[in-house]
């Protein structure tokens, strides 16, 4: 189990998923083996992860037992069959160095701010095993011989989804990386996000709380389940609106914590998916209008941007050398620029 594979499942913004899972390792329980927790059991016959990194792949669904998903508790059986099945196969996983443009808001020697386009995606895995921001950095610290990008113990310290666009911090140093790390699992860094979200929310502003896991009946999205819940992992959105167009609200997100599809899926559990998000319904005409110029309104809208709607705005944290406070903020791209002028103008003509 390597280390890209643990960097998706700290869901700090993680990348879309595969769908197809892939066996990476089997073995047959022997005959005569007592009951034992499959978690520990694992972990003395695969000596290069750990048992927190087993727990989490259980708690993705990645750990089958006779073809079925089970959970870290699950005791194993004599003659159960083992498997662990991720979402992409088996491949070199060694990063190479590629000439892609990058746009670098902040560098010094320890660390690098990169504001990414949306439709980039952060690391290789899950079909996307080259032209990432990762191959990116790679090439532009060709030169840095004490970088090496495929040790873990450099480079991203985040991620964003493939599209969306925005902020994310790299770490150059070891050193850097673990301070930086410490922020973000301290919830002591500053991060917010501007998303178009369907509908006319009620208040100015809110908090959502609610555990993020895998939906169960559909892995490729995450879901929200109760605080304090033993499924997924706990997560707090702070929103605040921005710009209200009667039929959608640009609001601005700030995160307390950091998991996959957080603002997606916390904007779909009240009822308010991002607009132009396939994955979470952002993609049907949820609000508005029934007149066919409305709904040829909303098709122009979704082929200005053709992705979710979500920008990592602003991003802080303290420099992991100086201690200095240091506080980003990315202008919106183009797509989101104009599709915010397009309903400002619809908003304008109806008196929404």
């Amino acid at each position: 189990m390597n280390e890209e594979y643990i960097d998706n499942l700290e869901e700090l913004g993680g990348e879309d998923e595969c769908q197809q899972l892939y066996e990476h390792f089997r073995l047959v329980v022997d005959k005569g083996q007592v009951p034992l927790r499959i978690d520990k059991f694992m972990l003395e016959h695969m000596p290069h992860t750990s048992r927190n990194r087993i727990q989490r792949a259980a708690d993705a669904g990645f750990v089958h037992v006779n073809d079925r998903p089970v959970k870290s508790n699950y005791k194993v059986r004599p003659n159960d069959v083992i498997t662990l099945m991720l979402d992409r196969p088996q491949y070199d996983s060694t990063i190479e160095a590629e000439d892609i443009p990058l746009d670098i808001v902040y560098e010094d020697e320890c660390l690098m701010v990169v504001n990414k386009p949306a439709g980039l995606v952060v690391h290789p895995g899950c079909g996307n095993y080259n032209g990432t921001l990762v191959n990116a950095v790679a090439w532009h610290l060709r030169d840095m011989p004490s970088y090496d990008p495929n040790d873990p113990e450099v480079g991203l310290v985040h991620r964003i989804d493939k599209d969306t666009s925005g902020l994310l911090v790299v770490a150059k140093t070891p050193d850097a990386k673990t301070r930086l790390g410490a922020q973000f699992f301290n919830k002591t860094t500053h991060r917010s996000y501007l998303a178009l979200v369907w509908g006319n929310i009620a208040e100015d502003g809110g908090r959502i709380e609610g555990n993020i896991g895998r939906d169960i009946r559909d892995r490729l999205r995450m879901d929200v389940f109760p605080p304090g819940s033993d499924i997924g992992k706990p997560a707090v959105t702070h929103y605040s609106v921005v710009e209200r167009f009667g039929y959608v609200t640009l609001v601005e997100c700030r995160l307390e914590t950091g998991r996959t599809h957080q603002i997606r899926a916390h904007m779909k559990h009240i009822g308010h998916p991002l607009f132009s998000d396939e994955r979470y319904g952002g993609t049907e005409i949820l609000r508005g209008e029934r007149s066919g110029s409305y709904k040829q309104f909303i098709q122009n809208c979704f082929k200005l941007c053709p992705r979710q709607v979500l920008h990592a705005k602003t991003l802080g944290f303290v420099h992991p050398k100086t201690g200095e406070q240091m506080d980003f903020t990315s202008e919106l791209p183009e797509d989101m620029t104009a599709l915010l002028e397009k309903w400002r103008k619809y908003k304008g003509n109806h008196e929404l």
